[in-house]
């Protein structure tokens, strides 16, 4: 958006300004009724079971899917983009990572575990920690088809045949890792279940400067051909 189109933007007196507002907030109504209305066809998503060991290393040593829950009976596991070969995390997965400690204060009082996973070795995944001042669970999925059968992640000769595998069988990743949201739960018996994912702009209600930036006049203000150009880790931005 250009400073013209601020400038030439419409002004009028409190009275109409209020009748545009409570016009659009009709519109607003109706989303946030579709948006609960969704929430609910996903909760009663039917679940898949996960037989499958995997196990991660973290900063607890060696853990299984079932061992991250911790004492909580549902687990969050965000889909960090971070392959073996990178030498730092994904600065778009980090710009959501910014987010996530303030939410770890407060999910495990709604009964909920939170993790981060990657495909990078440990070590690396603790100095891109370390550098980014978080202080949330990130493990490392590496030895694992963790992230390949949860869809973040593909082989050479996938990508190579150009195939739709992300985002649920509707779209090519494009590239060995993708970004992604899982969920997971562990009933009494100790049995866990895939429960959801998502992928892509799936995981936009993650970022909350996105929806802060939704708010104001000029919205994200993102190049439409290269959305997350503007996008640093947050020790390279220039003032």
């Amino acid at each position: 958006m250009t400073p013209d189109d601020l400038r030439d933007h419409p002004v009028v007196s409190h009275d109409r300004w209020i009748a545009a507002r409570t016009k659009l907030l009709a519109k607003e109504k109706e989303l946030t009724r579709a948006k609960d209305e969704v929430s609910r066809l996903r909760r009663a998503l039917p679940w898949e079971r996960v037989d499958k060991t995997y196990v991660f290393e973290g900063p607890d040593g060696k853990q299984t899917l079932a061992e991250l829950f911790g004492a909580k009976s549902q687990l969050f596991v965000y889909h960090f983009m971070f392959g073996p070969e990178d030498q730092e995390g994904c600065p778009s997965c980090s710009f959501w990572a910014d987010h996530y400690d303030g939410a770890g204060l407060h999910l495990p009082h709604r009964d909920v575990s939170f993790v981060a996973v990657s495909r990078a070795p440990f070590e690396k995944i603790e100095r891109h920690k370390r550098r980014m001042g978080w202080c949330f669970k990130w493990v490392s999925s590496a030895n694992t088809d963790f992230n390949y059968d949860l869809g973040v992640s593909f082989s050479p000769e996938q990508l190579e045949r150009g195939a739709l595998l992300y985002n649920a069988g509707t779209a090519n990743p494009g590239m060995p890792d993708r970004e992604g949201a899982s969920v997971f739960y562990k009933d009494r018996t100790g049995a866990v279940f895939h429960t959801y994912s998502c992928y892509a702009r799936g995981i936009e209600t993650l970022n909350g400067t996105y929806n802060m930036l939704d708010l104001v006049p000029k919205g994200r203000d993102e190049d439409p051909d290269d959305v997350q150009s503007w996008v640093r880790h947050h020790d390279r931005y220039q003032d």
